[in-house]
C-alpha cells in the first residue's frame, strides 16, 4: 500500500495496485499508527510488580503501573531465568501463534523463538486454528497438507471447467488478506469467471459477498450448517445409483474404496447414504442434491473448498469427503478438474511467476535450541488446566508440559481461541504472561508485563505479494517515527539476549543492523532472480527508488495442474501416502482406533447441532469479516461500516427474528451454558434459518456480569478438539438462544487502555 505521511503523522493510505475492487482494509492506516488502543509505554499489573515470584491479583482485572523499558526488561529476564531453572525448558511456552507483521525481517514470533532459541529452547505449537483439521487429515489422503499448496492454474479453469463449485468458500472477503502482503490479484479470475457463461454454484449456509458478487450468475445452495458431509454423501451415493461414478480412475488411483462403498451403499451398517437420507439431516431437497450429482458427473467439474467446514467437530471428514467425492467425479489432475484447497486464500491459482524471493529470517540461532515441545495450537488451555495429562495427537501417546511461561507476541490469542471465558480462568495458572503488543488487546490486558511495539509502518522491511505467485516484491519504508515508547521486536529481543549472556545481543542479530538484515534478504532474491533469468538492481537502487517490482510471468506455470503427473502414472509419479495413491481408506488411520475420526470419510453427528438442539436454539457460525483481518483493526474507522447499535453484527433469518420478537437494528442478547454478548440484529433472509452469524475476531470486553459488550463469538464457542487425530479448533459447532436486549445499553470499552497508577 501507498501510505502518505508528513513525516509525523499518517495521512492516509490506499492500495498500490489498481484491482477496480475496494478493500477497506488498506485505507487503515492512519487509524493504526495512531489509534487510542495503541500501547504507549512498558506497563507492568500492579499485583504482579508488588510479588514477581509470586503474583497477587486477578489477571483482567488488575491496574497496570507505568514502568521503564530497563525495568521491564530486567524483570522478564529475572523471572524467565527463576521459572526456566526451577521448572525446565518445556515451562517455557513461546508458541505464539498468531497473524504477524507484515515483513521477512519484523516476524514477531519468529524473533521470540529465536530469543528462546539462544536460551535453551521452549514449548511451541503445532498447526493453527485455520486449517487445523484439514492439514493434518490431508498428508494421509493425498500426501500432502493441500490447503497451502498452489492450485491448478485459474487460466486453465477458466479455459476448461464448465462447474466450479465454491463450497464453504468466500473469497471476494478472503482475498482481502495474504499471509504475505495481500495484491487481491486472484480477484480478477472471479470477475472472469462471472463473465464466462459457465455454471457457478456456492454452497454454504449464509448468502456470502461473494454470492452478492455473482449475483444472477451464481446458484446458492444453502445446508444445514455443519451437514456437508451429509451432502456429499448424498451426491456420492446419486452417482452410484446412477453408474455416474469413474470407477476406472478409482481403481488405478485410489485406495480404499471398496470398503467406503460398504458404508456408501449401506452394506457395512444397513443405512444407505441416499439422496433422501442425506436431505434429513442436511436440509437441502432431495431433487437440488441429484441435480448436483447429475451436473458434476457430466461436466468438467472443479470444487474450490474454503477452510470454515473444517473449522468443525470431526472436521477431519470434510476435506476428506470433499476428495473422495472428486475423486468418484475422476477428474482429478484433469486441466479444470477435481479440487483446490485455496483459491480462496492469498490469491491460489494464480500462476507463479518466475521470481526472485526474499530470504528471511529463521527461528533458530546458530547452536541454539528449537522448540523441545509442541503442542496442538487449539489445545494451549488444556495444556493449561491439565499439566502432565495424558492426550492423543495424530497417532502418538503425548503429554501436556507444565506450562509456567507463557509469552504471546504477534498474535491475538484471547480473539482466536473458544470459550474465553474458560481461556481468562486457565490464563491465572502461569507464574508468569508477557505480551509484546501494538495495542490494548484483551490479551494485552490479561498479561504481567506489556511491551508496546512498532506498527509496520514505524520500522523497515521488505515482503513478497501473493503467497503462491510471489508476483511482486516490494520495500516497506518506515513512514513514522515509533509511536510513544514504542521499540521494534529486532530490537527488545536482542537487549533481553545480552541479558541472557555476554555477547548474546550479537548472537542474537549475527551483527547485522536492520538495514544490513534487509540488504542480505534482498541479495539472496537477486541471486534466486539469476537463476530464474529475473535481474534485479542492487539494493541500494531499489531501497532508494522505492517502487515494487513486479516478476515475469512464467508460461510453464500458467499451464500447472495439481496432481497431472500422478494422474498420468501413478506409479512413476506416487503420492508421498502409503500406498502411493489417493486413500479413502487409511490402513494407518484406522490402526489408531480412533472413534472420533474412523479410517474413511463418514458422518458423525457433532455434540452441538440442529439435529439436536433444544427448541429455541441457533447454529451459531463464526465466519470471516469483510472489514477486518480476523481481530486487526476493530478498534479502528472501519466499525462504521458494519457495526449495528455500536456492536457486532447478528445475521438472522425473519422467520427466526420474528420468533423472537426481533427487528432489524435491536440489540440482541445470545448466550449459551458458555456465556452472553451483546450484538447488533441484521434480519435478512441472506442466511439458512436456524442459523445464525457473529462475525469473528471482535476483541472480548466483558462486564462484571460476564456479558461481553462488544459482541465477541468465542465467548459462545465450543472449546472441543475437532478429533484426537488433529486437534483442530471446532468453534463452528455451537449451539446458542437469542432474545431482543431490553437491558440497560453498556458503553463498549474494549479499545480503552486498561486503568493504571
Amino acid at each position: 500500500m501507498i501510505v502518505e505521511t508528513d513525516g509525523d503523522r499518517a495521512l492516509r493510505s490506499t492500495g498500490a495496485l489498481d484491482t477496480g475492487h475496494e478493500n477497506s482494509l488498506q485505507s487503515a492506516v492512519p487509524d493504526q499508527v495512531h489509534s487510542k488502543a495503541r500501547v504507549q509505554f512498558p506497563m507492568a499489573r500492579k499485583g504482579f510488580l508488588a510479588s514477581p515470584d509470586a503474583p497477587q491479583g486477578v489477571r483482567g482485572e488488575d491496574e497496570y503501573v507505568r514502568i521503564s523499558w530497563d525495568e521491564a526488561l530486567q524483570l522478564i529476564h529475572q523471572q524467565h531465568q527463576r521459572i526456566r531453572m526451577t521448572y525446565g525448558v518445556a515451562s517455557i511456552f513461546a508458541g505464539s501463534y498468531g497473524w504477524r507483521s507484515n515483513g521477512v525481517l519484523h516476524k514477531a514470533a519468529t524473533l521470540l523463538q529465536r530469543y528462546m532459541s539462544l536460551a535453551g529452547g521452549y514449548t511451541g505449537h503445532l498447526g493453527d486454528y485455520s486449517t487445523g483439521a484439514a492439514q493434518v487429515i490431508m498428508p494421509y489422503v493425498v500426501g500432502s497438507n493441500e490447503v497451502y499448496q498452489q492450485q491448478t492454474s485459474w487460466p486453465l479453469v477458466l479455459e476448461h471447467s464448465d462447474v466450479v463449485v465454491l463450497w464453504s468458500a468466500n473469497p471476494l472477503n478472503t482475498l482481502k488478506i495474504a499471509w504475505n502482503a495481500s495484491d487481491e490479484q486472484g480477484v480478477k479470475f472471479f470477475e472472469q469467471l462471472k463473465n464466462s457463461g459457465k455454471t457457478v454454484i456456492a454452497i454454504d449456509p449464509m448468502r456470502s459477498e461473494t454470492v452478492d458478487f455473482f449475483g444472477e450468475n451464481a446458484q446458492w445452495i444453502a445446508p444445514n450448517m455443519g451437514t456437508d458431509v451429509a451432502l456429499m454423501l448424498g451426491i456420492a451415493h446419486t452417482l452410484v445409483k446412477h453408474g455416474w461414478h469413474d470407477t476406472e480412475f478409482l481403481a488405478r488411483c485410489t485406495c480404499g474404496y471398496d470398503k467406503f462403498a460398504a458404508y456408501l451403499t449401506g452394506e457395512s451398517d444397513g443405512q444407505p447414504k441416499n439422496a433422501e437420507w442425506a436431505a434429513k439431516i442436511c436440509g437441502v431437497p432431495v431433487q437440488t442434491i441429484e441435480y448436483l450429482a447429475q451436473v458434476f458427473s457430466r461436466n468438467r467439474t472443479m470444487l474450490m473448498s474454503g477452510w470454515g467446514m473444517q473449522r468443525q467437530q470431526y472436521g477431519e471428514q470434510k476435506h476428506w469427503m470433499l476428495v473422495t467425492l472428486a475423486a468418484m467425479l475422476g477428474q482429478i489432475g484433469t486441466p479444470g478438474g477435481g479440487f483446490g484447497l485455496s483459491y480462496h486464500f492469498a490469491n491460489g491459482g494464480n500462476p507463479t511467476r518466475r521470481a526472485a524471493v526474499l530470504g528471511s529470517m529463521q527461528g533458530t540461532v546458530a547452536n541454539g535450541s528449537d522448540a523441545v515441545e509442541k503442542i496442538p495450537v487449539a489445545r494451549i488451555v488444556e495444556a493449561l488446566e491439565n499439566p502432565g495429562g495424558e492426550y492423543q495427537h495424530n497417532g502418538l501417546e503425548k503429554v501436556f508440559p507444565d506450562i509456567r511461561m507463557l509469552w504471546w507476541a504477534g498474535g491475538g490469542n484471547f480473539t482466536h481461541h473458544q470459550d474465553t471465558n474458560r481461556l481468562i480462568n486457565a490464563w491465572q495458572k502461569p507464574e508468569l504472561v508477557v505480551i509484546s503488543e501494538c495495542f490494548w488487546t484483551a490479551a494485552a490486558k490479561h498479561a504481567d508485563i506489556v511491551l508496546p511495539i512498532t506498527t509496520s509502518f514505524e520500522r523497515n522491511d521488505l515482503t513478497m505479494t501473493g503467497d503462491y505467485s510471489n508476483q511482486h516484491l516490494v520495500p516497506m519504508k518506515q513512514v513514522v517515527s515509533p509511536q510513544g515508547e514504542a521499540r521494534d521486536d529486532l530490537a527488545v529481543f536482542a537487549r533481553l539476549s545480552a541479558l541472557w549472556e555476554e555477547g548474546g545481543d550479537a548472537r542474537f542479530t549475527e551483527g547485522k543492523t536492520e538495514l544490513q538484515w534487509l540488504e542480505e534478504f534482498y541479495d539472496i532474491a537477486r541471486k534466486r532472480g539469476a537463476a530464474q533469468q529475473v535481474e534485479l538492481p542492487e539494493f541500494n537502487q531499489f531501497w532508494e527508488a522505492n517502487q515494487l517490482i513486479e516478476m515475469p510471468e512464467s508460461e510453464k506455470n500458467a499451464g500447472f495442474i495439481r496432481f497431472a503427473d500422478f494422474r498420468e502414472d501413478p506409479q512413476a509419479h506416487p503420492l508421498k501416502t502409503p500406498s502411493g495413491k489417493i486413500e479413502i481408506y487409511s490402513e494407518r488411520i484406522a490402526s489408531f482406533g480412533y472413534a472420533d475420526c474412523p479410517p474413511h470419510p463418514t458422518w458423525l453427528a457433532p455434540d452441538e447441532w440442529q439435529g439436536n438442539a433444544q427448541p429455541g436454539q441457533l447454529q451459531l457460525l463464526s465466519s470471516h469479516p469483510a472489514h477486518r483481518l480476523h481481530s486487526q483493526l476493530n478498534y479502528s474507522a472501519l466499525r462504521d461500516k458494519y457495526a449495528i447499535a455500536g456492536r457486532e453484527p447478528l445475521t438472522l433469518h425473519p422467520k427466526d427474528a420474528a420468533e423472537r420478537g426481533i427487528a432489524d437494528g435491536d440489540l440482541v442478547r445470545v448466550w449459551n451454558a458458555r456465556g452472553q454478548v451483546l450484538v447488533g440484529a441484521l434480519v435478512t433472509d441472506g442466511i439458512k434459518q436456524g442459523v445464525v452469524c457473529i462475525h469473528e475476531g471482535a476483541w472480548p470486553d466483558l462486564n462484571n456480569d460476564k456479558l461481553c459488550k462488544n459482541g465477541a463469538v468465542n465467548v459462545l464457542t465450543l472449546d472441543i478438539p475437532t478429533s484426537r487425530l488433529a486437534n483442530g479448533c471446532a468453534a463452528n459447532s455451537s449451539l446458542v438462544w437469542a432474545e431482543k436486549y431490553l437491558g440497560p445499553v453498556p458503553v463498549i470499552t474494549a479499545f480503552d487502555p486498561p486503568a493504571s497508577s
